[in-house]
């Protein structure tokens, strides 16, 4: 018997502890049932592009960290290779493989946190995310051996990096190269046929290949629905090009094809990593470049695989020492245009599943 029923307005958020940050979801539910969405930003807004405008460029540095505060060496690393493009900078080689090294790192810490947030909103009650936090720990670790730090790493500069590697740093990693591999089978063995992630995962919050590509929607979202695009295969930069990896990617667009993707990527880091490792070349590991120099007037975009997709600089001298306009091509805000069209037509329990399998940080979306 069909049940009578009055579409009502329902808040999800900003402060709710399966939003993943101050994020508001404004659905239109009958029942159970979602039927139209509308996600709010701005609960978090920092203008941390409009602050670049009266800031040098080394001192715009540390901010680039807070983006994405769980990537902050891929921030860094897109955002001295804009200015080092802008003014025509030289990067030694030793400096290049060190920054391959720590961007995986980076992003393998970023892949253990989505992987092990997206099962506790799942209902597993964080088995999986201590499991997953202990390996990225082990990562931080290494952060801080080679500059102090364990979140905010403001470890690039222009032309290189702040510090060589210490000498510990190599057997230290090597261990965890070593150890990983059967870290990432033990999580295999718990979620990957678990029964309940199944039913919960597969064919849910479909994103077709088309509507990924549609909403410029980039990483592992756009990779789990079916398209090979990885900027550091399609457009390297920095040594990839020298390194031999592939490109995972997935067929349903579901939610667990976007954890499968995240879970391959571990892999294919570790693989990078260890060639970097083995190919590091000696030398030094910074070109000095003046405190507050002054690039030529001109704009130049660049852009790097982040670990939630394409993270891109935009950024424009007037020939001061302060950048005229910085903008952030900003990977967790565009995979989020596309939340609507996967949310429409689930329940309300399958929503913090949806929105987690996206995998977005607030302090890039509400930059």
């Amino acid at each position: 018997m069909a049940i009578k029923t009055e579409p009502m307005f329902l808040n999800l958020g900003p402060v709710h502890p399966s939003t993943h940050g101050v994020f508001r979801m404004r659905a239109l539910v009958d029942g159970e049932v979602i039927t139209d969405i509308e996600p709010v930003f701005g609960y978090l807004h920092r203008g941390i592009e409009k602050l670049a405008e009266g800031k040098s460029y080394r001192q715009f540095l540390p901010l680039s960290d807070r983006l994405d505060y769980v990537s902050s060496m891929n921030n860094n690393m897109a955002y001295v290779m804009a200015v080092e493009k802008l003014a025509g900078i030289e990067v030694p080689q030793r400096a290049e493989y060190i920054r391959v090294i720590m961007a995986e790192l980076q992003r393998i810490i970023a892949h253990l946190l989505a992987i092990g947030s997206f099962f506790n909103d799942m209902g597993t009650f964080f088995t999986p995310f201590f499991y997953m936090f202990i390996q990225k720990e082990k990562i931080t670790d290494l952060f801080e051996m080679v500059c102090g730090q364990r979140l905010l790493y403001n470890y690039m500069r222009f032309g290189g990096v702040s510090h060589d590697l210490p000498p510990e740093f190599i057997p230290a990693l090597t261990r965890f190269l070593d150890e990983m591999p059967a870290e990432i089978k033990k999580y295999e063995r718990l979620l990957a046929e678990n029964e309940i992630v199944l039913a919960r995962s597969k064919n849910v919050g479909v994103l077709t290949r088309e509507m990924a590509i549609n909403a410029s929607a980039a990483g592992p979202v756009l990779r789990a629905s079916g398209v090979n695009w990885d900027i550091r295969k399609d457009d390297p930069y920095s040594i990839y090009d020298r390194l031999d990896f592939t490109v995972p990617t997935g067929t349903n667009g579901d939610c667990y094809d976007r954890y499968r993707v995240r879970v391959e990527e571990l892999t294919q880091s570790l693989n990078i990593i260890r060639q970097a490792v083995d190919g590091l070349p000696k030398g030094k590991v910074l070109n000095p470049v003046p405190l507050r120099f002054r690039p030529s007037s001109g704009e130049v975009y660049s852009h790097i695989e982040g670990n939630k997709g394409e993270l891109g600089f935009h950024v424009i001298s007037d020939g001061s020492d302060k950048p005229y306009r910085i903008h952030v091509r900003a990977p967790s805000f565009i995979n989020l245009t596309a939340l609507r069209n996967m949310l429409i037509g689930w329940k309300l329990a399958d929503a913090i599943i949806i929105f987690g399998s996206i995998d977005i940080c607030l302090g890039e979306v509400d930059r």
